[in-house]
């Protein structure tokens, strides 16, 4: 069973999905180290740098497409929640690639924003593009990677398409949940940038557990400024782990003011490979390029584990179909 990966970054999906017994016919991305990343890796999958306007898919036969698309602009830290025509332009690439190549199954990973962007015409608008023009059924849903063992509140939309026949679940969420405790013992020693001599100052004023709100009202004022009177969205600011929580959604620069990860017991960021395990990439996948542009590329991927049971789905309702072909055939 054959995938497309479109906007593949560093490998989070594509690696669960390989974990899961998908085999990769293509995988696109426009970021140079990520696919230094997958080539260092997985040398004999086909990872191409290019931007998907340019990819010609003639001679693919994907019984899968996937694509990340990349909407930064629905993040809950924007001013304004909307869709820019880059970002338009990407949905509509994925589309001419489903279009030539036809799969079985199609899924659109992005944050959660985009279900209310342009007050949710824009959601209606992918799905009506992918039943009334392409003929799939479609269904989406908020999955956190928590609930797939992963030591990690993270929340993704997750779009998927099928073809007439194909009935597909979203995997069941596991019964216990890991926390930070579990996936970071004897973590291997990587880069990692640090925290000013200000933030130190500030964060080892912070419990474990704890954020903004633990430090002395006089240390609020002055480090959180202006943005300690809006409402919400802050509890992730001057934040510091505990080894018995998940690990709120990393970000793609732990070190940012107000959206600090600080290490449980030290004063500093997680490292790369603290990143990595959150994550639940295997100490064995290396990331390539500057210390900045391996914390991004591990920001913004699918957790594998998450992947790994999207990948089982996907076989079962693709062997699934194969069995009722069969069967009719044979009656």
């Amino acid at each position: 069973m054959k995938v497309i990966n479109l906007y593949a970054g560093a490998g989070g999906l594509a690696l669960g999905f390989e974990m899961a017994g998908l085999e990769h016919e293509l995988l696109v991305d426009n970021d140079r180290d990520s696919i230094s990343t997958l080539k260092r890796n997985r040398p004999q999958w086909n990872a191409v740098y290019k931007d998907i306007q340019d990819v010609d898919y003639t001679g693919y036969h994907p019984d899968i497409v996937v694509a990340g698309l990349r909407c930064e602009t629905f993040t809950h830290t924007s001013r304004e929640v909307c869709i820019e025509d880059t970002k338009q332009t990407q949905f509509y690439e994925y589309i001419r690639c489903l279009q030539q190549t036809k799969p079985k199954i199609c899924m659109i990973e992005n944050i959660q924003g985009l279900l209310h962007d342009d007050r949710g015409r824009t959601i209606n608008t992918i799905l009506e593009i992918l039943s009334d023009e392409l003929g799939y059924r479609t269904q989406y849903r908020i999955l956190n990677a928590v609930n797939y063992g992963v030591a990690q509140k993270r929340k993704r939309v997750f779009i998927v398409g099928t073809k007439k026949g194909i009935k597909f679940k979203y995997p069941q969420k596991n019964r216990k949940q890991i926390v930070l405790r579990d996936v970071l013992k004897d973590v291997p020693p990587s880069d990692a940038v640090q925290y000013s001599d200000e933030k130190k100052r500030v964060l080892e004023q912070v419990p474990p557990g704890g954020c903004w709100v633990d430090l002395p009202e006089e240390v609020q004022i002055e480090y959180l400024s202006r943005s300690r009177k809006t409402k919400g969205g802050k509890r992730g600011t001057a934040r510091r782990l505990s080894w018995d929580e998940p690990c709120l959604t990393l970000t793609t620069q732990p070190s940012r003011k107000l959206m600090e990860r600080c290490h449980p017991d030290e004063v500093r960021p997680l490292t790369v490979r603290e990143y990595a395990r959150i994550q639940s990439f295997p100490d064995s996948w290396q990331f390539c390029g500057s210390t900045t542009s391996k914390y991004k590329q591990i920001g913004k991927a699918v957790p594998v584990k998450l992947a790994y049971k999207l990948g089982l789905e996907f076989i079962k309702a693709l062997e699934n179909r194969k069995t009722v072909t069969v069967q009719t055939t044979l009656y």
